[in-house]
This record gives structure tokens, sequence and C-alpha cells, in this order.
């Protein structure tokens, strides 16, 4: 994706109706010795980290729960959409167990210090319309039938960034992106 020069936006979506991340498998990583889950957790953030990374917009559609490491994964993407129905959590924590491929550093920067403090402490579960009431969310909808409501608006908002000029939008990603780290 990188480097297709035909791609403008991507949009991360779930496949699994209910559900648009629910993080590891703490059943696998459980029977992981140090080394293993050393490993494991640098290369889901190098993941999350290349994600972050692609030169054009990145929309999370948000449509069931996101846990952990899946809310980990929508953290990474510029945009985040959710169904107001959507769970959302750090829930590490409740695990014994801390975020470990980027959210301390990106929850903070979309909804404070304090709030990303408390929501990690916690690992309190949100729903999508307090998701967007905190800012972690740039939308949140009600979800339909079909149960892809957030994938809807995400399309909508993917349509809304592709008229625009490919360079300007990829500099803007940049300089915002660059301006986060000063």
């Amino acid at each position: 994706l990188r480097f297709d020069e035909k791609v403008q936006v991507v949009v991360f979506k779930s496949e699994v109706k209910g559900v648009f991340c629910a993080g590891a498998d703490l059943k696998e990583r459980a029977k992981m010795d140090d080394a293993e889950v050393e490993h494991f957790v640098k290369r889901l953030r190098n993941l999350m980290d290349e994600i972050a990374a692609l030169p054009v917009p990145t929309i999370a559609a948000i449509d069931g729960y996101a846990l952990g490491g899946g809310l980990e994964l929508a953290l990474a993407c510029d945009l985040r959409v959710a169904a107001s129905s959507a769970k959302m959590g750090l829930i590490e924590t409740t695990r014994g167990l801390l975020p470990g491929a980027g959210g301390t550093q990106r929850l903070p920067r979309c909804v404070g210090i304090g709030l990303a403090k408390e929501l990690i402490f916690t690992g309190r579960q949100v729903d999508g319309q307090e998701a967007f009431s905190m800012g972690l969310v740039n939308h949140s909808v009600p979800q339909n039938d079909e149960g892809d409501a957030a994938y809807q608006r995400a399309l909508a908002l993917a349509k809304e960034i592709l008229p625009q000029a490919p360079f300007a939008v990829k500099m803007g990603k940049l300089a915002i992106n660059r301006g986060m780290e000063v």
C-alpha cells in the first residue's frame, strides 16, 4: 500500500460481524515464554507503526468490539468511525498486562493525558457515543441492520477525501504527524 500510487485512502474493517478486532489471543500468549512474548509484541508494535506511517489517510471502521490490540489498531489509523453500539477499550490492565502496541502513546494524543490514564488504569470500555464525546472517534453512527454502519460512514468519509489533491493530502498528513512529535 505504501508504494501503490493508486491508493489514496485505506479503510480498515472487519469481516466478522460485531467485532472490529478483539485484540491478541491471550490463551496463545500465555503459552509463550518471555522471549516469544517480546518478539510478538515487537512485531505487533512494528505493524501498528507501519499502519500509522502509511502516506495516505487511514480510517478505522469500528462496527463492534475494539479491545486491547484492536483499539491500538484503530488508534494507529488517522481517523476512526464507530457504531454507537461499538465497545472500545485498552483492557490490558484487567489482565495484568500493558497496552504494548502504541496505545499508551496514541490514546493520550486523542483524548488527553488524564482521560487516557483513567481509561488505561481502569481498563474501562466505552461505547461509540461515549468515544465520540471524548474525542476517541471522529464520528459515531447508529448501527444498521446489516451491522456495517461505521463502515458505510467510513466509506462516505473516504469519498470526501478522494477528490482532494493526493499530494496535498499526503503532505498534510506528514506535516500534522511531524508537528505532533515536536
